[in-house]
């Protein structure tokens, strides 16, 4: 075999193990939980749904109104009524300065975090925020990405399956996709953004100009100050998209020189 193939092996099975331990596991064992506690039906939720939730959320935010007790365990946030968020990793995290908030609460804003499935964090308090300033409920936005998203990575990593078993040259352009994880999300977050500030209701308590909400960095929606940064998963995808690249390059190498 080739080195260069066992090379654009490697890297397309780390890409993979990356790309399905971050989201595309998580999102298939968490798939439509949230509908059934929406439902009031949390007595058909599977103890393994619920051990995996346990698992990825350690470590993550929390509502501060949600009792110490019941973070990291799924039954006692629904028992406890709280916000509940998906199980894959959060990409992008956005956090929103208010006046009336207090700081000792919320000492970088009230925060909400952006996944491939969902969202997580403070989405009731952002929700009360977009009311405010006449912007819709976050749930409106990236409605089709989340309904596909994982039938979309399931795709994806049957292909890069394709990519590491065969040696075929339309396989091996598989792997710009994967490669191109973080523009596509900035693209499409970008797009969500300035729809949400540009499709304005009246029933805010004061009307503001449309905008384009600061997609990296700190920027400012009426008196509220916006913090916006990548977080944990969309460094995941620059790994995967970085590993992509290696595998596409490697194995567009070694089928050359096999050729000539």
């Amino acid at each position: 075999m080739h080195p260069s193939i066992k090379k654009a092996r490697i890297f397309a099975l780390l890409a993979l193990l990356i790309l399905t331990f971050s989201f595309t596991f998580p999102m298939i064992a968490f798939n439509g939980v949230l509908t059934q506690i929406d439902n009031q039906e949390s007595d058909k939720i599977s103890s393994f749904s619920s051990k995996v939730w346990n698992f990825y959320n350690k470590g993550r935010y929390k509502s501060v109104s949600t009792p110490k007790e019941a973070h990291n365990n799924l039954d006692q946030m629904i028992e406890s009524a709280s916000e509940i968020g998906v199980a894959s990793l959060p990409i992008w995290a956005v956090s929103l300065e208010a006046p009336n908030y207090p700081k000792e609460a919320f000492p970088l804003g009230i925060p909400v975090y952006f996944h491939f499935d969902g969202f997580s964090g403070e989405i009731h308090e952002m929700n009360t925020i977009n009311h405010y300033v006449g912007m819709d409920p976050m749930w409106v936005g990236g409605t089709f990405e989340r309904e596909i998203g994982i039938y979309a990575l399931l795709l994806l990593s049957l292909g890069m399956i394709y990519f590491i078993a065969y040696n075929n040259r339309i396989l091996n352009y598989i792997m710009l996709v994967p490669a191109s994880l973080p523009l596509l999300f900035i693209a499409d977050y970008s797009y969500w953004l300035y729809w949400f500030g540009h499709n304005l209701h009246d029933w805010g308590a004061f009307k503001i100009k449309p905008f384009m909400p600061t997609v990296f960095g700190d920027g400012k929606i009426a008196q509220f100050i916006t913090h916006s940064y990548p977080t944990i998963g969309f460094y995941m995808i620059v790994a995967i998209g970085l590993l992509s690249l290696l595998a596409f390059f490697a194995k567009e190498k070694a089928l050359k020189e096999m050729q000539s």
